[in-house]
């Protein structure tokens, strides 16, 4: 199995402003990504950036990069750019793996390729782990997915998903039954062509609500394959807190 693994990456954060240059342990986060990237067995790594700091960056770090436009919505949108440009055949499998996702195991970026390769039938595919507890049921920054029978996405909400009905009249305090559901995790692998069918379409309402971009593959119809990680990520960066949680993990392990 051959795949690829692209990497978006912007410069502009709201809540932790050159997040991607953020120094961890006396590296850029960008450079620990590319090197969870790197260890899965992927036969290329670039990142795909529309500023040129980070783009400097991964040069030093021996990544390769290509520079994106600055008006995209998505990382599926900036990868379907870089998917154009290198006229990449379409079934060529893509794994997208988020700019902020240093603890993100090797082996989970090769699961989720895997599954598209052994799904001819989906798209796209992804993973999850279970919930563990109501708070992060609970959480609107944790993302919920429910699947069919056989393993394809039926919805992704910020909202507990699935919603118990009993009760529901109380609102969100209502809902307290956590068990059996799952969180998604931010990790995609596509076929290059699913990127250019889904980059000539603009953002859907239920995308947009959500602020979820797998929602407008749903919309179009396609299917998305989901499989329990075999091997847990560690916590993405979206804070300064999180990169000292970070930090502090990566040096225990070392």
């Amino acid at each position: 199995m051959r795949f690829t693994v692209v990497i978006p990456a912007r410069y502009a954060s709201q809540r932790l402003p050159g997040k991607p240059l953020a120094d961890l342990l006396g590296k850029p986060l960008i450079a620990h990504v590319c090197a969870c990237a790197q260890r899965s067995g992927a036969q290329r790594v670039i990142v795909a950036t529309d500023d040129r700091r980070i783009h400097d960056a991964c040069c030093a770090a021996g990544v390769t990069v290509e520079m994106t436009s600055a008006a995209h919505t998505s990382g599926t949108d900036r990868i379907a750019e870089v998917v154009r440009r290198l006229d990449w055949d379409d079934g060529e499998i893509v794994v997208n793996l988020q700019g902020d996702e240093p603890l993100m195991p090797g082996g989970a970026i090769r699961q989720v390729a895997a599954l598209l390769d052994s799904r001819e039938d989906a798209c796209m595919a992804t993973l999850c782990t279970p919930i563990h507890g109501l708070g992060e049921f609970l959480n609107p920054d944790v993302t919920k997915v429910v699947v069919d029978q056989e393993g394809n996405a039926l919805y992704f909400s910020r909202a507990p998903l699935p919603w118990n009905r009993d009760g529901a009249a109380a609102g969100l305090i209502s809902q307290q039954q956590w068990h059996g559901a799952l969180r998604h995790i931010g990790l995609y692998a596509y076929r290059a062509g699913t990127l250019r069918q889904l980059a000539a379409i603009p953002p859907c309402e239920l995308e947009q609500l959500e602020k979820l971009e797998q929602l407008r593959a749903l919309w179009l119809g396609m299917k998305i394959a989901v499989d329990v990680a075999r091997e847990m990520p560690g916590p993405s960066v979206d804070t300064p807190e999180d990169l000292q949680r970070v930090a502090g993990l990566l040096h225990a392990d070392r």
